[in-house]
């Protein structure tokens, strides 16, 4: 068996065009865009050029993107008041903080700041709460929400399937096992959330007729680990240094993708998998945002 490709930078674009659609609609309906502020702490090379493609992809969409620099030498009072203060501001409707943070800047309590009707990245424990409960309303972290739209975009069943997910972060594992176990459509499946502390592992990865590896460990999930048929979602992202490429590192998943591929129904690449629908959900959160405080 060679699986076939789960592409999500197929899929992002339809999300992508989706949420411009409706960024003109609310744009034409309202007469102000949907707001999204970027706040980026110092000058760490890989943040500044996440905050770019963001501002970027906002800018294709009509969305009211705007990036709020402070130095490195910034302390986490002058972070909570730049917060406080675009909580304040009705045209903002989403609020991003980008991480990492200096030392001295506790990224938690940053992330509770921002009010959570406007915690467009889901970090905040009212929308963890919210997502557990059912309630339609929550805003669901971007990758755990863009697994899940390459799963159902995908025509993958979920209903009564056993899934397993590999690590169980707050910002991945734990609410795409709330997301996935939920009643409704695209969901009610039995999962299973794996870690470091698992025992036997492989014997448990191998129930998994959907394996969802986001432990952050390159190549650790190997052709013995996966059930054959398996369809498996790689959301891990390792860089490994590479002399033969420019930049000098390549990007290596969770999954040991070409062993992996000939025994799985359906596989997700690194890149090109996972990685491009976090943006794209991040975009149709901030309409989504947009929406609720005006409705």
């Amino acid at each position: 068996m060679s699986a076939r490709l789960l592409d999500g930078k197929l899929i992002s674009e339809q999300v992508l065009e989706e949420t411009r659609r409706g960024v003109a609609e609310f744009t034409a309906k309202h007469g102000f865009a949907p707001g999204l502020a970027f706040v980026r702490v110092g000058e760490d090379p890989a943040s500044v050029v996440y905050v770019g493609a963001k501002a970027k992809m906002c800018e294709r969409l009509g969305i009211q993107g705007q990036t709020y620099v402070l130095p490195a030498s910034a302390v986490e009072a002058q972070v909570l008041d730049l917060v406080a203060s675009l909580n304040a501001q009705p045209r903002v409707h989403g609020i991003l903080v980008q991480s990492p943070m200096p030392a001295g800047i506790r990224e938690d309590v940053v992330f509770e700041a921002i009010l959570p009707g406007k915690d467009v990245d889901g970090f905040h424990p009212l929308n963890l709460g919210k997502l557990a409960v059912g309630d339609p309303t929550a805003f669901v972290a971007c990758t755990p929400a863009g697994v899940h739209q390459i799963l159902l975009r995908g025509g993958i069943p979920l209903a009564g399937r056993r899934v397993v997910i590999l690590g169980r972060s707050r910002i991945v594992g734990k609410p795409l096992a709330l997301l996935l176990s939920g009643k409704g459509k695209g969901a009610d499946a039995t999962v299973t959330l794996a870690h470091s502390r698992t025992q036997d592992l492989p014997s448990v990865t191998r129930e998994a007729e959907i394996l969802i590896a986001a432990m952050g460990k390159n190549r650790f999930v190997t052709a013995d680990m996966v059930r054959e048929g398996a369809v498996v979602v790689d959301v891990g992202i390792t860089r490994v240094p590479d002399p033969a490429k420019k930049s000098g590192a390549r990007i290596e998943g969770d999954v040991d993708f070409i062993p992996v591929s000939q025994k799985a129904s359906w596989i997700t690449p690194v890149p090109g998998g996972v990685g491009p629908m976090t943006i794209a959900m991040l975009m149709a959160n901030t309409l989504k945002a947009a929406k609720l405080q005006t409705a």
